[in-house]
């Protein structure tokens, strides 16, 4: 079985080429891209968050069978010089940082769609459960990344 991944055609060696496998455990263990974590396995925290065809999904309950075909984003394909990447440590987001690429991963979703979101609206995208409570921060980090890609200063 082949997905696209970051740009890339990517062909999943036999063990993690069922259908039914959670896109999760096929990007960890099939093409060694660790950045998407395991939190919950049921959708719920959202610590999975990847990108298909630009939308968030949680990767956890997605299986390999609903995504062949279509373009599939990791945090590893957003980079280190992502405009969110960089608010994220201007703000101080991440504590612990677990749930971190699940986050970015939402927020750049959200900014594909909305670019100048506001809080409810952040609110209502970003789903991601944080332990260490960085919501507030999280809100300015996006504020921040919007207003960075309108060309304003943050």
């Amino acid at each position: 079985m082949e997905l696209k991944v970051n740009g890339q055609l990517q062909r999943l060696p036999e063990h993690a080429s069922d259908p039914a496998m959670p896109l999760l455990w096929a990007l960890r263990d099939g093409l060694d891209l660790t950045g998407t974590k395991f939190g919950c396995g049921v959708a719920a925290c959202g610590a999975c968050t990847v990108q298909v065809d630009g939308e968030a999904r949680r990767s956890c309950v997605t299986p390999l069978s609903s995504v062949v075909g279509r373009t599939i984003t990791t945090i590893e394909g957003l980079g280190p010089d992502h405009v969110l990447q960089q608010a994220w440590v201007a703000h101080q987001v991440p504590q612990c940082g677990y749930c971190q690429s699940g986050m970015l991963m939402a927020a750049a979703a959200l900014l594909r769609k909305n670019r100048q979101p506001s809080d409810a609206e952040i609110d209502a995208a970003i789903t991601n459960l944080c332990r260490c409570g960085t919501y507030p921060r999280v809100r300015a980090a996006i504020h921040a990344a919007a207003a960075q890609l309108a060309g304003a200063k943050a």
